[in-house]
């Protein structure tokens, strides 16, 4: 059977990899793997493909920044090709960024089977464009696999056929598993007193200067005379170097991005992060990390309901308050979803086996 996959940014490499890894060991499979490019540093993707164990891509489309519009276009036109040429049984996208829906776009045109891992996710607002990506993939895809009994539920509000859809687990959290020695043991010099971890780069947190600046302010002057370390996001360093925004103090230090094992490290050991990531909220959440998550809404609402996940939103007195709390001692005690065993890619390689 001939699997192409389709990866964009570093999350989808994640995801991909236990997937890729089961497909390898189990055999049977003829793999292509697609870059589309969207995440396009090469040192990051380099570190990322080189840590995870994921083979150098078959294919790179370079397609590179963009408008969402222009990016989906170009990421669609040059994909096409890829798919007529090489001819897939399947394709498989991951998550819920640009280079997904336009994989499930061309290959919904070219009638070729499209299987969607991390299915189902909906944080039932539209402003967010990874929203509009979700809905659109989950429409066009023939499989359809979820990490959570919530995306399943999801789905059939949406009316999604039911044989479509597998419960299966997480493969981010899969890929946890499997290299949690190597981050356990990793030596992070530095970081062996009591430390807070930042991510921040979605545009609601990032775009605006004011916010940007009152969030930097806020979490400098927070946490009891805590550390806080900051691996910036280039989009996010952008805007701080456009807003003239550096540390607000001496509470909170920039550092530049990490490798997926460097970022692990230092998120177990950290007494809590402050995030508006997805994947961020699953890791804290398996890891037992309290997580303050600078959102409205998310669309794992699992991470909140069984896990470490608190949506703080843009109340940065709320945001002080949390930390408190935390550092007080009052922290989230979460436990682990249904499914999150480092099993998943296992399954979702047993319905192809029986597709």
């Amino acid at each position: 059977m001939k699997i192409l996959h389709v990866v964009g940014a570093r999350p989808n490499f994640i995801k991909a990899a236990a997937v890729v890894g089961e497909m390898g060991r189990r055999g049977g499979f003829d793999q292509i793997l697609v870059h589309t490019g969207q995440h396009y540093d090469e040192n990051m993707s380099k570190v990322f493909f080189d840590q995870l164990g994921i083979p150098k891509p078959d294919v790179n489309l370079e397609v590179g920044s963009g408008s969402h519009a222009a990016q989906t276009a170009e990421i669609m036109a040059r994909f096409e090709k890829v798919v007529l040429e090489r001819g897939p049984d399947w394709v498989v996208v991951y998550g819920d960024v640009n280079s997904t829906v336009a994989a499930a776009l061309t290959c919904a045109k070219l009638l070729v089977p499209v299987a969607h891992v991390e299915a189902g996710l909906r944080s039932f607002d539209r402003t967010m464009p990874e929203e509009i990506n979700r809905l659109l993939t989950d429409q066009l895809s023939d499989l359809l696999f979820t990490h959570s009994e919530s995306a399943g539920e999801n789905l059939a509000r949406e009316g999604i056929d039911a044989s479509k859809v597998h419960f299966v687990g997480n493969t981010m959290i899969d890929t946890l598993i499997r290299l949690r020695p190597k981050f356990d043991e990793a030596r992070m010099d530095g970081f062996e007193k009591d430390f807070g971890l930042v991510t921040l780069h979605r545009p609601s947190n990032v775009d605006e200067p004011g916010s940007l600046r009152s969030l930097m302010e806020t979490i400098s002057g927070s946490g009891r005379g805590m550390r806080f370390v900051f691996p910036v996001h280039p989009r996010t360093r952008a805007r701080l170097e456009e807003f003239g925004i550096g540390p607000a103090g001496g509470g909170l230090e920039f550092m530049d991005p990490l490798g997926y094992l460097e970022f692990l490290a230092l998120l177990g050991r950290a007494q809590l992060v402050i995030t508006d990531s997805g994947g961020v909220q699953e890791e804290s959440t398996f890891l037992g990390v309290p997580c303050l998550t600078m959102r409205e809404n998310t669309e794992r609402p699992v991470t909140v309901d069984s896990g470490t996940n608190t949506l703080v939103g843009r109340d940065m007195d709320r945001l002080r308050a949390e930390i408190d709390r935390v550092l007080g001692g009052e922290r989230k005690e979460g436990r682990i979803p249904p499914l999150w065993d480092g099993e998943a890619g296992r399954r979702i390689v047993d319905v192809f086996g029986a597709a």
